[in-house]
């Protein structure tokens, strides 16, 4: 996988950012479907340390989506929420290209304001936004 670079970041915990994204998706008509879940995968490794609050404190979530156009090739749309704040990234099998036309669509439907594919730029990891 490449590395993460979000491209959305938010004042507001996951479970709020995972419900909009949803709504966002499902309202152009892009199907998200779920295939890894942090939380869950750590249930099978109770003494698994968190880098950032140890054991038992831990509020880390990763989720990663598979999101359909369509019959077109799925993009993956990362959310990771720590501390009350989440981002969002694309990843893509290293040496493999996106496809960048349902990315667009994907950052049309979660970034407000977008008009064109020219104003496609990667929104600063300190931007932040409320949903």
């Amino acid at each position: 996988m490449s590395a993460l670079i979000p491209f959305l970041a938010l004042d507001q915990n996951w479970e709020q950012v995972q419900e909009w994204v949803s709504q966002q998706l499902a309202s152009v008509h892009l199907r998200a479907v779920q295939t890894f879940d942090l939380r869950v995968a750590r249930l099978a490794h109770p003494d698994c340390h968190c880098p950032h609050h140890g054991t038992a404190n831990c509020n880390c979530q990763m989720i990663v989506l598979l999101v359909y156009q369509k019959k077109e090739e799925p993009v993956t749309l990362v959310i990771h929420g720590q501390d009350g704040r989440t981002w969002l990234s694309f990843a893509s099998p290293m040496g493999q290209r996106p496809n960048q036309h349902l990315e667009i669509a994907i950052r049309r439907a979660l970034v407000p304001g977008l008009s064109n594919a020219s104003s496609l730029v990667e929104v600063p990891y300190e931007t932040h936004a409320t949903v």
